[in-house]
């Protein structure tokens, strides 16, 4: 089971309006706004989806990396380093 199972509702409704702020940039750029309408909705769009990561992050290191580091073991230091290897994706985005 997905550490954020009882949240999904949430990430799917973050989701789906992240899609449609996507389609809305389609539809700008496809009716030629100006340039800096589409880099406003741009950011917009990635600081959405930036969210909706840290949020995903934030269950993550409280559901499957504290289970896992309370079981401790290789599978411990296996979560940790899958939670960092993900931060410093996050990170470089």
């Amino acid at each position: 089971m997905a550490g954020y199972e009882h949240q999904k509702d949430d990430v799917l409704r973050r989701l789906k309006r992240i899609e449609g702020q996507v389609r809305g940039l389609h539809r700008m750029v496809d009716e030629d706004t100006y340039c800096i309408d589409v880099l406003t909705q741009i950011s917009a769009t990635g600081a959405a989806l930036r969210s909706c990561a840290l949020a995903l992050l934030d269950e993550h290191l409280n559901c499957c990396v504290a289970e896992a580091v309370s079981a401790g073991g290789d599978q411990a230091k296996a979560k940790v380093s899958e939670a960092s290897q993900a931060i410093a994706r996050l990170v470089k985005a």
